[in-house]
């Protein structure tokens, strides 16, 4: 006879059952069931996670990157625990047909004619034109150098700009990708859309506050993105409404391609939770200081008695202002195509106060997301749970020690010792982007390496192994070898990570 799996003491109590428990211990034993039946997945997971974690990849972080004074570093290195395809539990490779633009031709939705995205079964897609299930998997900066060795080596190899773009387009699709970044070759890009039946779903970056402040006055060359005085936009100045609705209507030559994936707005602005006292510390003749000083007047504030509560009511008030006009003027001339956001970067990722206000205008989420080895499981959900939209990671990248005349100090990414190491850096992070179902892409960043040889370059674009190719346009073919091989299952890991 079975014995039962807790010891039951009989009892001669009023109205129980013969060998039936007491309530209270009846309590007890339910409480210990309940316990150990959350307590048993945890540790399932965590088991899983030791499995799937084993290798480990030495990696350091630039320390004062894209300095020019000399202090740029390193840290030691460090080994990082890292999952990849090999030690993915449980995971059989399987091959999923695609559509012409790249997405999976066994799972369909609604066909809008033009990119979207849907919440479906619990993950959030994209959906390609024609309906497909669809992830944008994309390099940034898709486009030749401007070195003379770059432009020699296109010459020798491709003869002309067709040629390379002919080529690459190729080069991007044997590997698994299915689209370009931003800061691409827009033109090159729809010529050879025009010429194959295998387009890429291509980006652009409007920059509406950027191209607003150089025509302004008052904003400068900083590593990485642009500078803005006290690091406030003026998203206050009565000119800018007006500019955003005029810099939008060249969107109208894009409203009826089907190649077009979406835009960016901006890249990397300073919403930051210190504009409130940035605002205030403006000359009094400048808008943003008078919209400032209004919005604390009515609260009693003043730059002595600010709170952190009133620095995060004011970033929200700021990203309202900035995104309601963008997302007006941009859905007016084009209301076919995403709006893909400012991509934010740094703590922005963290400010549920100013996720909350882009998820009001926004159709995706996009995040710079640096100095992270895996994508934090917390974050990736609340990022939809904080914008109810999905998110795209627009710039990530790691930089190899192996890659001749590259000092790597510039730009904020990990350096690994090898090309393979990188590819295995890639494999862990789009893993942990694939499991946490709200994530409708990756655009690496970039396509080329940063050329020292090239006079005049953007700070944190001098002289770092970012690239998917060299400055003579040479493939890094062991780190294409490990994105080829998660691209070509990046559907089928989805299923997957569903089914987990």
């Amino acid at each position: 006879m079975s014995q039962p799996a807790f010891p039951v003491t009989p009892s001669s109590g009023l109205g129980m059952r013969p060998g039936s428990l007491p309530r209270p211990a009846a309590k007890q034993h339910v409480l210990v069931i309940t316990l150990l039946a959350l307590t048993l997945p945890a540790h399932a997971q965590t088991s899983r996670d030791s499995a799937e974690y084993s290798l480990r990849v030495a990696a350091k972080k630039t320390l004062n990157n894209s300095t020019i004074d000399g202090k740029a570093g390193f840290s030691d290195y460090k080994n990082y625990p890292t999952r990849t395809l090999a030690t993915l539990q449980g995971y059989a490779p399987a091959a999923v047909k695609l559509s012409r633009y790249g997405g999976r031709l066994d799972r369909r939705t609604k066909a809008t004619g033009f990119f979207r995205v849907e919440k479906i079964g619990g993950r959030w897609w994209a959906v390609d034109p024609e309906g497909y299930y669809f992830l944008h998997n994309a390099p940034n900066d898709v486009q030749p150098g401007r070195s003379a060795r770059t432009q020699q080596a296109l010459q020798e190899k491709y003869g002309d700009r067709a040629g390379w773009m002919a080529a690459t387009r190729k080069l991007l699709q044997a590997n698994g990708f299915n689209g370009t970044g931003a800061w691409s070759a827009t033109p090159d890009i729809q010529a050879e859309n025009a010429r194959t039946d295998q387009p890429l779903a291509y980006t652009i970056n409007l920059d509406f506050m950027s191209k607003y402040g150089e025509k302004r006055g008052g904003t400068y060359v900083q590593p990485g993105h642009k500078g803005y005085p006290n690091d406030v936009i003026f998203a206050f100045d009565p000119g800018f409404e007006e500019f955003a609705e005029q810099h939008a209507r060249q969107l109208a030559q894009y409203k009826k391609d089907k190649n077009l994936f979406g835009y960016f707005s901006d890249n990397e602005l300073p919403l930051l939770r210190k504009n409130l006292d940035g605002y205030l510390r403006l000359p009094p003749a400048e808008p943003g200081y008078q919209a400032a000083q209004k919005w604390a007047a009515e609260r009693g504030i003043t730059l002595a008695t600010i709170t952190d509560q009133n620095r995060q009511d004011f970033l929200a008030y700021v990203a309202e202002r900035y995104f309601s006009i963008v997302v007006r003027a941009l859905k007016k001339y084009d209301p076919n195509h995403l709006y893909l956001g400012c991509r934010f970067h740094g703590a922005q990722r963290y400010y549920p106060e100013l996720l909350r206000v882009a998820g009001k205008y926004l159709d995706v989420v996009s995040i710079n997301y640096y100095n992270n080895w895996t994508p934090e499981k917390t974050w990736v959900r609340d990022w939809e749970t904080l914008t109810t939209k999905p998110f795209l990671v627009t710039e990530w990248y790691v930089k190899g020690e192996d890659a001749p005349g590259l000092a790597n100090t510039a730009g904020a990414g990990w350096v690994v010792k090898t090309q393979a190491d990188r590819g295995l850096f890639y494999q862990n992070f789009t893993l942990g982007l694939l499991e946490s179902k709200n994530c409708v892409g990756w655009h690496w960043f970039k396509y080329q390496d940063n050329d020292p040889t090239l006079v005049g370059a953007e700070p944190s674009n001098t002289n770092a192994n970012k690239g998917i190719v060299d400055n003579y346009l040479n493939p890094y073919q062991p780190l294409l070898d490990k994105m080829r091989e998660l691209n070509s299952q990046m559907y089928h890991l989805a299923d997957f990570f569903d089914q987990r």
